[in-house]
């Protein structure tokens, strides 16, 4: 039986269309007032689907889109990535459209719960809730830079704040998330060391090193956690190395990245709209143990492997990894002392070790190492913006470093200012 799920409506983002999403959802909508702490676990749910949904399926490949990736049919990847980069492109308003959306399921969660009793499940409902926004938060920024930023509710028309002012508050919530967290009953539900994960991931982003270094070792050195197969991660058995994941808990929920993969030929069919450069399709070794799980050929059309389920969509969207946390340390601790992390992570993956010459040639062998590991998971674009690549290796413009306000959000708040240059 599918499980019952909250959603709340106050009203509709002065940046939202909210016609259309109360027309699908208004039958499970209820008032903030009537909801009572045996609604928790309803409510709870509701937040998941929410903010797992809401910015919809191509959110989670933008930055391999935009990494130049993943290309068409017809054009190459420099082609897409223009197309994208555009005020008027639908990838970029439903992804901003739908990361407010979720942010404001989960403000109303925050503000709800806080006024129930206080309880083990109440409590934990509040640290994801402020795992969320961070999470929400940290994708606004990497892809607008600063936003409008929203602890609670309101009509009003926001200015953006400061692109600093929202990694601040990234840092803020992630903070209090740790303070309510613990353990979780599986990787498809938020624990404090997804909270570490992701806290590590933004410290690297923001170059504080030392803590990134900290935080990921934590993880890799705690117990829990191991790498392990490919097969094993994304096809949605049991494994030692997720650390947080989204999983398709009901058909209304399940994110179909995967038909945007594979053609119909393929067992489970697909609509193919994006398919792996060539360059993607020839950068695996063939003794990489992630070469036959990362990439196909179905008939002579390449494709993406990582999502096999087609049509249905039933596939776990991985949010943390192990993998990720030995790059972050090997990145975070430079050549010196992080040159262990990332041989440890290739020999795991069947390659050799490798003995970069300086801190600049370490860098580039991290960027690729992270190409493969992570491809199809959004980090490329991201990768290569934080590290100053992205204009030699993409051909960006300066003003592409950032994506564009859509423009239907600035004609109706006057107050969303553009990013320069779109």
């Amino acid at each position: 039986m599918m499980k019952k799920i909250i959603y709340i409506f106050l009203g509709c983002l002065l940046w939202t269309s909210c016609s259309g999403m109360l027309d699908i959802e208004s039958h499970s909508a209820v008032s903030p007032g009537s909801v009572t702490p045996k609604d928790l676990s309803a409510l709870r749910m509701g937040m998941y689907n929410k903010v797992q949904n809401s910015p919809a399926r191509e959110s989670y490949i933008t930055f391999d889109i935009l990494g130049g990736d993943l290309t068409q049919s017809t054009g190459n990847a420099r082609d897409l990535i223009n197309s994208v980069l555009s005020s008027l492109n639908s990838i970029v308003a439903t992804s901003w459209n739908g990361y407010y959306n979720a942010l404001y399921q989960v403000n109303n969660v925050i503000s709800i719960v806080e006024d129930l009793p206080e309880s083990d499940l109440r409590n934990l409902i509040i640290g994801e809730a402020h795992y969320f926004r961070a999470y929400i938060y940290h994708a606004l920024v990497t892809r607008w830079g600063g936003v409008p930023i929203q602890k609670v509710n309101t009509m009003e028309k926001p200015f953006r704040d400061p692109e600093e002012a929202v990694w601040a508050f990234i840092e803020e919530e992630l903070e209090t998330a740790l303070a309510f967290l613990g353990t979780s009953s599986s990787y498809y539900y938020v624990s404090r060391d997804a909270a570490v994960a992701l806290k590590a991931r933004v410290m690297l982003e923001r170059g504080k090193l030392t803590e990134a270094a900290t935080l990921a070792e934590s993880l890799i050195t705690n117990g829990k956690y191991k790498l392990d197969s490919f097969d094993k991660i994304f096809r949605g058995q049991a494994n030692s190395e997720v650390i947080f994941s989204f999983q398709c808990l009901a058909e209304e929920s399940n994110i179909t990245i995967s038909t945007l993969f594979y053609t119909y030929a393929h067992p489970n069919h697909g609509s193919y709209v994006y398919r792996p450069t060539n360059d993607v399709m020839n950068m695996y070794d063939d003794k990489d143990k992630r070469k036959e799980v990362s990439i196909i050929n179905v008939g002579a059309e390449p494709c993406i492997n990582k999502y096999p389920s087609g049509q249905t969509g039933t596939d776990p969207v991985v949010m943390s990894r192990l993998a990720e946390m030995y790059l972050i340390s090997a990145e975070a601790q430079g050549l010196s002392k992080g040159l262990g992390r990332l041989n440890d992570l290739r020999k795991e993956r069947g390659l050799d070790a490798v003995n970069p010459k300086d801190e600049d040639e370490f860098i580039e062998y991290i960027l690729d190492e992270r190409r493969k590991e992570l491809l199809a998971e959004g980090f490329r674009y991201y990768d290569l913006i934080r590290t100053n690549k992205a204009k030699t290796m993409l051909g960006l413009k300066d003003y592409q470093l950032v994506l564009p306000i859509p423009g239907k959000e600035m004609i109706s708040n006057p107050n969303l200012e553009p990013n320069p240059g779109y």
